[in-house]
């Protein structure tokens, strides 16, 4: 990835904000279809801590920091720019394109812009929680539950929505512990099931983490006492990135994990030309989710400019402006 000259004003069909799963994805779809694409990378991918990525088909088991590299590579072959930077604003110019500031102090203009900001993993404030992120604190079972079946679980509950979470695990392991740490009260209705499903709960805040050979050992609580545990599982609050949206009047909807930008079935938000994809768009998208919605994304936005060009030009002719120079844009623009 370089780090491109911003001197002048390059104009680029579409503008991608980050270059995650879903922004590459989207990139490489326009990419395909002729358009002329940058994408601005900040190299902040949610998933660096992880070893591996799973639950993509054909990719199962891939680190992600090689398959990031073999996206930005297949993205070579279509002319797409990717540039390590950070787009610092997004500002509308009236005439329904967008100015693209970025940091290091230059900026382009993009007739269309995709927002793959994601989110940041806000974790509880536990000593060493931070530092085994990824390794074996946990937050996904269908990330990392085949990884480490059969392991002696922890669960972390710093909301009372986690014994879902301790629920759910149980299909990797049966030995299964929620530590309930701050909560002080669940449902009966959730007692029955923790018991049901073989879940033993500890209540008492918990105090830090136990590491021996740098493999967690343990979950050490306020009161001395140490319970052994290989595994932790917990619910880390996704923080969305929505600086660039919310500058922009995108409007929001209130979400269980925050305000998440309203999007439609293509992720085209509630500004016309931008789309935001990914976990920028919600917080429960996963690798392929992600893919998915890029892909989706990118086609909508080239028939979206396609049409936009034969309408301007059938305008033009209307109004007796035609001329071969633009018969022939239009005629290269129908065979993209």
């Amino acid at each position: 990835m370089r780090k491109r000259s911003t001197t002048g004003n390059q104009a680029y069909d579409v503008v991608v904000v980050g270059g995650g799963t879903a922004g590459l994805s989207a990139a490489l779809v326009l990419g395909r279809s002729r358009r002329r694409v940058l994408v601005v990378d900040a190299g902040e991918p949610r998933n660096a801590p992880a070893a591996h990525m799973q639950g993509y088909l054909s990719r199962d088991g891939m680190p992600p920091a090689e398959f990031l590299a073999e996206g930005r590579r297949e993205l070579e072959r279509y002319g797409v720019e990717v540039v390590r930077d950070r787009v610092t604003a997004l500002s509308p110019d009236g005439e329904g394109e967008f100015e693209v500031g970025l940091a290091d102090g230059g900026a382009v203009r993009a007739r269309r812009v995709v927002v793959a900001t994601g989110v940041v993993d806000e974790l509880p404030d536990v000593p060493g929680l931070a530092e085994r992120w990824g390794r074996d604190v946990l937050h996904c079972p269908y990330c990392h539950g085949w990884e480490v079946r059969d392991e002696a679980f922890g669960v972390l509950a710093p909301e009372p929505f986690s014994s879902h979470q301790a629920l759910l695990v149980t299909q990797w392991s049966t030995d299964v512990t929620l530590f309930l740490d701050t909560v002080r009260e669940l449902p009966d209705a959730e007692w029955e099931r923790l018991a049901a499903a073989g879940v033993q709960v500890v209540e008492g805040e918990v105090a830090g983490l136990e590491v021996e050979g740098d493999r967690l050992t343990g979950v050490r609580l306020a009161d001395g006492r140490v319970l052994p545990r290989s595994v932790l599982f917990v619910a880390s609050k996704p923080v969305p990135r929505e600086d660039l949206l919310g500058t922009l009047g995108v409007e929001f909807r209130d979400t269980p994990f925050g305000a998440y930008p309203v999007v439609d079935e293509t992720f085209r938000t509630t500004v016309p030309g931008v789309w935001a994809v990914g976990n920028a768009a919600g917080p429960m998208e996963q690798v392929i989710n992600a893919a998915s919605a890029g892909y989706r994304a990118g086609t909508v936005i080239n028939a979206e400019l396609l049409m936009s060009d034969i309408e301007a030009e059938a305008a033009r002719r209307r109004a007796g402006v035609f001329t071969p120079e633009t018969e022939a844009a239009v005629a290269r623009a129908c065979t993209a």
